[in-house]
């Protein structure tokens, strides 16, 4: 058993139509204007003491299979999205403690813009907001924002780098103890606490101060997704939590100890980040009835190809439309989207054809299998936090609706707390001290 509790969080793709069409979602196709089922969701998390919800986001509409908008909107594949930022406010107001986490891109917010937005979610939170910082991978994406194209992959990072010193900037143009609310002298603000940035960097420039105050924590809670090279250094020196997607025990510990390489080589401490590892537990009353579910669930991807490819295109940027499925995928094909998506269908493929490929590609198991009673779940999951070494798990389901999140509030998690694997109540009021508790 690990010795100390990990983390849990929750990887919510797109706030709007995520579970179209699965199991027990029927209702979304008529209600997805309204968030109910994620405020209902965010206060079932809560009871249960996850860390954060994570809201994934893109900013267009997908075309990239068949050079076409069609499967897309038909099967609502990422579409439609509301703007992540509404939805997380809504969702600090029906809650005190869990961390919300909504995703914005350093491609399409000046930081001057992004900062102030993030510094109004952790004031109106009560200290509990964090952001999602992604680079971008889409050229729709640019061009929805006035730019032809994105630019290329190791740019991006390098071009982000210099934005999150402007935001970190920002955030610290207000000292500690600025506001002063004196009513004696009537003054709000000591406004020798307050200070311009006058940032003049290479990509950008701001002048400053925030006219939004203080931020409660200081600054949000940075997460990040950092899967190539490039990326994980980019993760190493500024998240407070990283996204993973590792294939396997050995791989999810390579990855963070990757990452804790990079981190002590930039003078920052491994556990101030937090690594959680992205899972996709099957749950059933008995193993075979958890068996059967994962076996239909299966099947539904197997006779989903084109959609599945749809939606891989859709985050490598490649249109898989304009191949032969049942040939390989040619070797000249390359990606400015996502690297390592790309590098794990490659080594899965092994000369095989696109179908036969994406019909193995595990859209399943995610980085672990985990299949079984509410008991032998979370028995596995303290068995593999142990091998890896920590840190905590990030759900990422594609059925999420009320029955789901009932299995995982008041079946799963209450077995891992049984087991010390988890937390039984927060220990803080803000995010990042949750976080950093253990």
């Amino acid at each position: 058993m690990a010795t100390n509790p990990f983390h849990l969080a929750w990887f919510l793709q797109g706030s709007s139509v995520q579970a179209w069409g699965e199991p027990w979602t029927g209702h979304i196709g008529t209600t997805w204007e309204q968030p109910e089922l994620f405020l209902d969701m965010a206060r079932s998390l809560e009871r249960a003491c996850f860390d954060y919800i994570l809201l994934e986001d893109s900013s267009y509409v997908g075309e990239s299979f068949g050079g076409s908008t069609e499967i897309y909107l038909k099967k609502a594949i990422a579409v439609p999205r509301q703007d992540p930022s509404v939805v997380a406010a809504l969702m600090t107001q029906v809650t005190s403690r869990i961390g919300i986490v909504p995703t914005f891109g350093t491609y399409a917010y000046h930081p001057y813009l992004l900062a102030r937005l993030m510094a109004t979610l952790d004031q109106v939170s009560a200290g509990r907001a964090g952001w999602n910082a992604v680079t971008g991978s889409s050229d729709f994406a640019a061009m929805n924002f006035g730019m032809p194209g994105m630019p290329e992959h190791d740019l991006r990072y390098d071009m982000a780098d210099e934005y999150m010193d402007v935001v970190r900037g920002l955030w610290g143009s207000w000292e500690p103890g600025a506001i002063i609310a004196d009513r004696k002298s009537g003054n709000l603000i000591d406004h020798t606490k307050v200070h311009g940035v006058n940032y003049a960097g290479k990509y950008f420039q701001t002048r400053g101060p925030l006219n939004s105050g203080p931020s409660p924590q200081g600054r949000p809670v940075i997460a990040q997704a950092g899967g190539s090279p490039r990326g994980r250094r980019f993760a190493a020196a500024h998240a407070d939590t990283i996204v993973v997607n590792a294939k396997g025990i050995d791989a999810m510990r390579a990855y963070r100890d990757d990452v804790h390489k990079h981190m002590v080589a930039q003078g920052r401490k491994p556990s101030d980040c937090k690594v959680l590892y992205l899972i996709n537990p099957i749950l059933g009353e008995t193993m075979e009835e958890a068996l059967e579910r994962k076996k239909k669930r299966e099947s539904m991807a197997q006779a989903n190809i084109q959609e599945r490819l749809a939606h891989f295109g859709k985050v490598t940027n490649i249109d898989f439309g304009k191949f032969d499925l049942d040939k390989p995928l040619p070797d000249d094909v390359t990606t400015n989207g996502h690297q390592l998506n790309l590098e794990q269908f490659r080594a899965l493929a092994n000369g095989r054809s696109i179908r036969k490929t994406m019909a193995s590609f595990n859209a399943v198991d995610l980085s672990i299998d985990l299949c079984g009673t509410c008991d032998s779940v979370a028995a596995r999951m303290g068995e593999v936090m142990q091998e890896v070494g920590g840190d905590g798990f990030l759900f990422s389901m594609p059925n999420v609706n009320r029955r789901t999140l009932a299995e995982i509030e008041d079946g799963l998690v209450p077995a891992l707390q049984d087991r010390g694997l988890v937390r039984k109540a927060y220990e803080h009021k803000q995010f990042r001290d949750n976080l950093l508790a253990y």
